[in-house]
């Protein structure tokens, strides 16, 4: 499967999951839980670097918690 996408931003980065759910990352939440959030499509999909390797771009992560922090996901 081939994703074409933008190239991140000077500012922008990308993250690998363990980067992101806890208890290490960005979000206080558990693997699972993150997945479930993918799935649900409230957190934006993952960006296939290679056929074995998925990485999300921070903004996309900044926006989900600025969407979390605003009350406006469910």
């Amino acid at each position: 499967m081939t994703v074409l996408s933008l190239p991140p931003t000077q500012s922008d980065r990308y993250l690998r999951a363990q980067q992101i759910h806890a208890p290490d990352g960005l979000l206080p939440i558990s693997r699972s839980k993150f997945f479930q959030l993918v799935r649900e499509q409230q957190i934006a999909p993952p960006i296939k670097l290679s056929p074995r390797i998925s990485a999300w771009r921070e903004s996309d992560i900044q926006a989900f918690l600025k969407k979390a922090i605003d009350g406006q996901f469910t």
